[in-house]
């Protein structure tokens, strides 16, 4: 496998102006027209596109999202391709392994071919875990997590109980799965032109329904991932809530230590730039970017520091009064004030 190393995403004619920090938002495939001229209004330059239907996950149809985005000045970072994501297949090595790796492949070098150089994948085999919804700042929902008393939920299924796969994994299995994958896949990575960032554990609890965290819900485990995957191509989505949930403590070091270690081996691909009320192992609650425990102004000057020149997006915004473009535009708002802010103090 290669060893060349390359610049934190900086692939010849793929940031459409200037170089740093830049902003994308969230949306999906069938975006309205209005949604786009809302995003263009903000100013964003950049989309993560989400894709709820199988059948539309074709080469044709991703190039047909490029050309509509592109009229109103978006480029796509990232497609979301579900049966790809998060695949107890893959993780777990259940029946069907080898198709789903086949069916990655065949993403990976589709959105190559459409112009897309970046996907996130995350590795959990039992989805994302929640206890449910709660108020938060001035009565809005915000998801919160008792680990006590929580469920797993992905692409429409869910996972609860002490063991949600009938048995006890080791984490031997779970790194020889990870590697089995990750071999594989990061060659064709690599001559596609895409870079995988791979998020964390949500929420990075050791284990969870008899499936241990090992690898991405801890410093360590993704520094020995990233040894495993020896892929320029393959590197890190940093969720700062994710790893705000497990704490420095419980992650192994800080969220800026994290940025500055990554950045240092051209491994950060991809920020998630929220916020939580506190670490583990106490309940904790998702916030707006300014009302959680963690000083985001730190997190976008380490940013600014590292010459961190991919995409962060707002994430799990909390529900706003007046719908979802309150919060998105709140949350863009706000970060481009901290980019400003961030760029005149360096």
């Amino acid at each position: 496998m290669s060893t060349r190393t390359v610049p934190m995403l900086a692939v010849p004619g793929y940031f459409s102006s200037t170089d740093g920090i830049h902003i994308a938002i969230q949306t999906g495939a069938d975006a309205s027209d209005e949604d786009l001229q809302f995003f263009q209004q903000l100013g964003v330059e950049w989309a993560m596109v989400g894709i709820n239907h199988p059948h539309q996950h074709t080469l044709e149809f991703y190039q047909g999202l490029v050309k509509r985005f592109d009229a109103y000045g978006m480029k796509i970072y990232r497609i979301t391709n579900l049966g790809v994501h998060n695949s107890p297949e893959m993780t777990l090595n259940l029946p069907g392994r080898d198709a789903k790796i086949e069916e990655f492949k065949t993403f990976i070098r589709n959105i190559g071919a459409a112009g897309i150089k970046y996907n996130t994948y995350a590795h959990m085999g039992n989805g994302i875990w929640t206890t449910g919804h709660v108020p938060g700042r001035g009565g809005m929902s915000s998801r919160m997590l008792d680990i006590t008393d929580a469920k797993g939920y992905w692409d429409g299924k869910v996972y609860e109980g002490d063991l949600t796969h009938g048995r006890l994994y080791t984490e031997d299995e779970l790194w020889e799965n990870y590697s089995y994958m990750i071999r594989q896949i990061a060659p064709v990575a690599e001559e596609a032109g895409v870079y995988i960032g791979i998020h964390p554990d949500d929420p990075p609890v050791y284990a969870l329904g008899g499936i241990p965290r090992c690898m991405f819900g801890n410093f360590e485990g993704y520094k020995k991932a990233m040894d495993i995957a020896n892929s320029p191509n393959i590197g890190v989505c940093l969720c700062i809530g994710c790893w705000l949930e497990g704490g420095e403590i419980g992650m192994g070091n800080s969220v800026t230590d994290a940025i500055r270690h990554f950045a240092s081996k051209n491994q950060l691909f991809k920020v998630h730039f929220r916020n939580v009320t506190n670490a583990m192992p106490e309940p904790w609650v998702e916030t707006l970017i300014d009302n959680g425990y963690q000083n985001m102004y730190d997190v976008m000057k380490t940013l600014r520091e590292v010459n961190f020149d991919g995409c962060i997006i707002p994430d799990h915004i909390p529900a706003f009064v007046g719908g979802p473009k309150v919060g998105t535009a709140y949350s863009i708002a706000y970060m481009r004030a901290l980019i400003q802010a961030a760029n005149q103090e360096h």
